[in-house]
């Protein structure tokens, strides 16, 4: 049976190295993407759903760390690391798995016998697992959260408190930011913004929307078994893919 994979390295030789490694110690397992930093191994991980996700510990944009808490167990998580990382003696006490760089056949296929036995030891939907990779996130550098958008109208250039926006819409070349004065595009991808805007106040419902969670009136499930939510004083009804149901437990 074939399982799929992700490989996530800011470092093209460790993810070459990692991707041989694999091809002999699980060649049924097919590496369907390959990310050179966080922000895009997120948004990969968003459009193939592997199984499997490799992920670097130390990334720009997104840290493994923080691209395995909001995968929050809906893939099996193995990070990869450096010999020496101060990261390592915490992996091994939450029983979180990880191979090393470079890659020790050896570790490594033990780590591939594990998963093909569906033993995922990085399995972050654990309680006390989140509590580590959270606790290991913060110790890593992040760059501030976005307080303002600047956007091209005409020959303005707007400024945008961060604080008015109610939603991000991304299309083919554009960002759409739904404020409350208005509306405007930007070519920063979304997949950028992600990793700026604050995780408590903006969250990702869908591959193409960021919403500001505190303009959400209500999320509605379809008889379809898909996703919908509605906006505190707005008609647009934003979908929520399936990944990011879980948000409204509640419903």
């Amino acid at each position: 049976m074939t399982v799929t994979a992700l490989i996530a390295d800011d470092e093209e030789a460790p993810r070459q190295q990692l991707a041989a490694a694999l091809a002999v110690a699980w060649p049924e397992l097919a590496i369907v993407a390959t990310a050179a930093n966080g922000v895009d191994a997120w948004d990969l991980f968003l459009a193939h759903e592997p199984a499997v996700c490799f992920l670097d510990v130390r990334m720009p944009g997104m840290t493994g760390l923080e691209v395995a808490r909001r995968i929050d167990g809906a893939a099996r998580v193995v990070f990869v690391t450096a010999y020496g990382d101060h990261a390592l003696a915490a992996f091994d006490a939450g029983a979180l798995d990880y191979v090393m760089k470079p890659v020790d056949a050896t570790r490594l296929a033990r780590t591939v016998a594990r998963l093909r036995d569906h033993e995922s030891a990085g399995d972050i939907a654990a309680p006390a697992l989140r509590d580590l990779l959270g606790r290991l996130s913060e110790q890593a550098r992040r760059p501030p959260a976005l307080t303002t958008i600047q956007a091209g109208i005409g020959k303005e250039v707007r400024m945008i408190p961060v604080d008015e926006v109610v939603f991000f819409e991304a299309d083919s070349r554009y960002t759409r930011v739904v404020h409350r004065g208005g509306e405007a595009l930007i070519r920063t991808p979304l997949k950028e913004l992600l990793a700026r805007l604050d995780p408590e106040r903006f969250w990702q419902v869908h591959r193409s929307i960021i919403v500001d969670r505190q303009a959400i009136a209500s999320a509605i499930r379809q008889d379809d078994g898909s996703m919908v939510v509605t906006l505190r004083g707005r008609d647009e009804r934003l979908p929520v893919s399936r990944h990011f149901q879980g948000l409204f437990r509640g419903q």
